[in-house]
């Protein structure tokens, strides 16, 4: 797992077939249905529409994909969550996070060592209180996003839900960035020993990636800047949308 895991954070195209035949060609002898299981387990899924992974429940509402042709041209306009596996040095854990679309500013998250919706809405609410409503929360279509909890959660503070097409890791491109940074720039980088450790590590990775890194995408602006510019331009946005 964690042979695939550091694999598809550079080759995120890879769907099961494609990391099957990599793991094979290092000398692995595992299966195709072992790779699909362990896929589901991370919560991976490539780029281009792969079947059956981070499948609904086919009795949720489904949404759209809301993002293809707006303009996110200031902060809380569009938030963006995901889940990601971590591996530590024995077993592993779940992340999920919060991003501002416009500032790449990290919002909220929360670790767990299960998948489910309860992790999710906690670490939305915790968004929330902190930062206020987004018009757009933008998720994939696992089934911890299209719970019933989870949507609720977003319909009962009048959010807009949107949702990646299936399998399309790259609808959801702000926070597959992060997640690159935080493992190559944070777990890589030690040999996590339990989840105290790991908590510990993210607290001040988090600190350092909103408040002190550079983004080269955000003209080398720091994401607390840039969400606090962002703040100020849709306040002037909201004020103009007023007076109309």
């Amino acid at each position: 797992m964690k042979i695939i895991d550091r694999t598809y954070l550079n080759y995120p195209f890879y769907g099961t077939p494609g990391m099957h035949a990599y793991l094979l060609s290092l000398g692995y002898e595992i299966n195709i249905k072992k790779v699909e299981r362990l896929y589901k387990i991370m919560n991976l899924r490539a780029i281009f529409p792969e079947p059956d992974l981070s499948e609904p429940n086919k009795r949720d509402k489904k949404y759209p994909y809301l993002l293809k042709s707006i303009d996110i041209n200031c902060s809380n306009k569009v938030w963006s969550t995901d889940i990601t596996y971590v591996p530590m040095e024995n077993g592993f854990l779940y992340k999920v996070a919060f991003i501002d679309w416009y500032s790449s500013y990290l919002l909220s998250y929360s670790i767990s060592n299960s998948m489910d919706a309860g992790f999710v809405t906690g670490a939305l609410h915790e968004a929330i209180k902190a930062h206020g409503i987004p018009e757009i929360v933008n998720s994939d279509q696992g089934s911890q996003f299209t719970s019933e909890g989870f949507a609720n959660a977003l319909l009962s503070h009048k959010i807009n839900i949107s949702r990646d097409g299936k399998g399309r890791a790259i609808d959801n491109v702000m926070i597959e960035r992060y997640w690159r940074s935080y493992k190559y720039e944070c777990v890589y980088l030690h040999s996590i020993t339990d989840g105290l450790h790991l908590k510990n590590l993210t607290h001040n990775y988090v600190k350092f990636y909103n408040t002190k890194r550079l983004h080269q995408s955000l003209d080398y602006e720091t994401p607390l800047l840039r969400y606090k510019s962002g703040l100020i331009l849709k306040k002037e946005q909201d004020r103009l949308i007023g007076a109309l």
